[in-house]
């Protein structure tokens, strides 16, 4: 691997406790369940490149969007009431970004393209819900509530049908955020 592919690649190191202290593990790619290599996780530092961390194994429950930098003790920083439990690197991406989100599951109601930030669905496209959409191009963050706040869900090119069938309960987002090549 050439150092520039190595460049690209994230890496994200995990620790038992707070502050960066316990037991440690390194991860560059996607981790599915790391109880078996700690058994909690308080504390991570982004060396480089984007994560989303999940507080459930096989990137279930609860996501949170981690970029380069140190997080010392996240569980507060975020209010999360779990230990980190799976990972996924976000790869980076640069080229156009697209998504056709929909009113109603199954790509019902109404459909709008969009090719770049929505802090607010309803004050754009006069939308009360989105829950589908169709990811053509980019990796995105969609957001439950306006502005980019509450809880969030990585999306990566594919079609999601229905959000509930994916562990969201809400089943539905209101502002959307393209994940840049800036952030890495």
């Amino acid at each position: 691997m050439t150092s520039s592919n190595m460049n690209m690649m994230g890496r994200i190191v995990f620790y038992e406790d707070r502050n960066f202290m316990g037991r440690s593990y390194e991860c560059s790619s996607d981790f599915a369940d790391m109880s078996s290599y700690l058994s909690r996780c308080h504390s991570c530092r982004v060396e480089r490149g984007c994560f989303m961390v999940y507080d459930r194994p096989n990137y279930m429950g609860n996501q949170y969007f981690m970029r380069r930098g140190e997080y010392a003790d996240y569980m507060s920083m975020f209010g999360m009431s779990d230990c980190i439990r799976s990972c996924r690197m976000i790869p980076m991406y640069r080229g156009s970004y697209r998504m056709r989100i929909y009113e109603r599951e199954n790509f019902g109601g109404q459909m709008y393209e969009m090719m770049d930030d929505c802090d607010n669905i309803m004050d754009r496209y006069r939308m009360n819900n989105c829950m589908s959409c169709h990811v053509m191009d980019g990796h995105w963050l969609m957001y439950e509530q306006p502005h980019y706040r509450g809880r969030m869900m990585y999306m990566r090119p594919g079609e999601y049908r229905n959000f509930m069938n994916m562990g969201w309960s809400g089943a539905r987002f209101m502002s959307m955020r393209r994940i840049m090549d800036s952030y890495y």
